[in-house]
């Protein structure tokens, strides 16, 4: 089973070997590797170009942030299954995509799975908090809850289904698209208990006041736009229940 796994990059000179060096170590063979550059202007083109031969598809251009680049990824995905592997995050351990590979395998009937993530500080790999999941029902997501988007992997046949990320929301496009394909259309998805990415602090959502604010706004968007009801109050509880990471 192929897994088309995107990495979208923007002068992301700084990790992106260690990023690459991650995807090479992984275990499972059926891989095909797509990178997507926005236009960079620092060394991230000189590294993709020493990495070539491990990338199957690769473009270099403008874009309209983060998620447009993911959605050009998806849209050259040929894979059964499509994840996301961020420029400056790495796979938790080389056997990974061999692990999500089996699940799949001998779960036919599921749309997509979820794990566990770390978040490292960006230069010590020291480990500042852990995001640990669950099986997740209906009500959680009512109640706030959304898996760590690094580590979802879907069928691609949900992206041709139920469409792709939202550009409206700014970085609240991936809690949107978990929304509509957990809570509206209902997918069968399975939590596997495995750790699977070591993710850098320094999100674009957590960058300033105003980001965080912004993101707080847009969160409230995604639930109204999938008719969750109290969205207010659901907002909420989904900042707060990020406490029991620490």
């Amino acid at each position: 089973m192929k897994i088309s796994l995107i990495t979208v990059v923007y002068n992301g000179e700084t990790f992106l070997q260690e990023c690459f060096d991650s995807v090479r170590g992984q275990t499972y063979a059926d891989i095909e590797y797509i990178v997507i550059d926005g236009a960079s202007t620092d060394r991230t083109l000189e590294i993709i170009q020493e990495n070539r031969s491990n990338i199957d598809y690769f473009v270099s251009e403008k874009d309209n942030g983060l998620y447009d680049a993911i959605n050009k990824g998806i849209k050259k995905a040929t894979g059964e299954v499509i994840g996301i592997l961020n420029a400056d995050d790495l796979f938790a351990d080389t056997h990974v995509l061999t692990t999500v590979a089996k699940a799949f395998i001998d779960q036919p009937e599921i749309d997509g799975l979820y794990g566990d993530l770390n978040y490292i500080h960006s230069t010590a790999h020291r480990v500042i908090r852990t995001w640990k999941s669950w099986q997740n029902t209906h009500a959680d997501l009512k109640n706030g809850w959304m898996p760590a988007h690094p580590t979802l992997y879907l069928k691609r046949s949900l992206f041709e289904k139920h469409g792709d990320y939202a550009l409206d929301l700014g970085t609240a496009a991936d809690y949107e698209l978990i929304l509509r394909y957990f809570y509206t259309h209902k997918i069968k998805a399975v939590y596997l208990p495995v750790l699977m990415v070591n993710m850098r602090t320094g999100g674009l959502s957590n960058q300033s006041f105003m980001s965080r604010i912004a993101a707080f706004v847009n969160d409230y968007k995604a639930l109204k736009r999938n008719s969750v009801p109290y969205p207010l109050f659901v907002v909420m509880k989904k900042k707060l229940s990020k406490l029991s990471q620490f």
